[in-house]
């Protein structure tokens, strides 16, 4: 029976099935944020297709991103096949220079973890926003941070506009993060404090999280894109961007 994957690494939800359509008792919900994948789990991760299942789905991400947390919060049950197959994960990602943490365990999980004495073995976190910090909080061998030029964080619900923005930026020096939605955007101005953000148009969330992203921007210089920016000639786009991110950048400074 042949297992099917869909990677939804632009905020788009990943489910698992069979190839007959049917559910798996183990769901996957991946997106990025930033340059970190979130695997959310949910359902049982146990001997059979369920631990293969998030085994073959973890592989498939490590082929293009290095950074990964499993979200185990819905996670029912892990059973000794599951909780293996966990530890191979941990020893795939790092074999290869990347690396996986568990993020939103419930107490259950948690006491498992404590029982077999794997605690020590993971990199452990209570929330995505602790897990992602954690991955931005590293540091160079030498000891400093690992960041080249002024960090740019971009919000904009188009893919290809942030395909465009974050090629753009990086040539012109920049460190850029890309995000579509406030919700993750979010978590990654607490992990990384960028120097810039870049919104784009008609960006929406929860009352909550659009009162929380405002808090989170305080002090933080905005450069808004207008709704007309995807439909400009690119060459124009880019010119006005950059004066303007040089401008922002630059009053920061004075």
């Amino acid at each position: 029976m042949k297992v099917m994957m869909l990677l939804g690494y632009n905020g788009a939800a990943a489910d698992v099935q069979l190839g007959s359509g049917a559910s798996l008792p183990l769901s996957l919900k991946t997106r990025a944020v930033g340059d970190v994948t979130i695997v959310q789990c949910s359902g049982r991760i146990v001997a059979g297709p369920e631990a293969e299942s998030l085994r073959e789905h973890v592989c498939g991400i490590l082929q293009d991103h290095r950074d990964i947390i499993l979200h185990l919060g819905e996670v029912a049950f892990i059973d000794s096949s599951g909780l293996g197959m966990l530890v191979r994960l941990l020893t795939s990602t790092r074999r290869v220079s990347s690396d996986l943490k568990l993020c939103s365990l419930r107490s259950d999980t948690h006491k498992l973890l404590q029982m077999t004495s794997l605690i020590k073995l993971f990199d452990v976190h209570d929330s995505e926003e602790a897990a992602v910090s954690a991955f931005y909080r590293r540091k160079a061998p030498d000891g400093r941070a690992s960041v080249v030029g002024p960090s740019l964080l971009c919000v904009d619900q188009s893919a290809d506009v942030l395909a465009y923005l974050r090629e753009l930026l990086r040539n012109a020096g920049y460190s850029v993060l890309t995000n579509s939605n406030l919700h993750d955007a979010l978590i990654l101005i607490h992990a990384t404090r960028p120097n810039l953000l870049v919104l784009g148009p008609s960006l929406t969330a929860s009352p909550g999280t659009m009162q929380s992203f405002r808090t989170a921007c305080t002090g933080i210089p905005v450069v808004e894109l207008g709704s007309e920016f995807s439909t400009l000639d690119a060459g124009r786009a880019a010119s006005d961007l950059l004066k303007n991110v040089q401008a922002y950048l630059h009053s920061q400074v004075r």
